[in-house]
């Protein structure tokens, strides 16, 4: 029974962490991708919109898991 809990506990870290990384991911692609459409758009010499949006979103990205991991514990 012990260690039924222990690989259920630790298979929900690893499906938390898991989730938690892939939104990260979603975020940033977003971010990125969203950035590198709006250059094509507008027709900008230097990528603009794919710096200020990459780094937006990884912030966000951060903001967002360390909320998430606040919340949780």
């Amino acid at each position: 029974m012990k260690d039924l809990k222990s690989k259920k506990k630790l298979f929900d870290s690893y499906a938390r962490y898991s989730t938690i990384a892939v939104q990260m991911l979603v975020i940033i692609l977003v971010g990125v991708f969203g950035g590198i459409e709006l250059d094509k758009l507008i027709k900008l010499e230097f990528p603009v919109f794919t710096v200020v949006l990459s780094i937006l979103s990884v912030i966000l990205a951060i903001y967002y898991v360390t909320k998430d991991l606040i919340k949780k514990k």
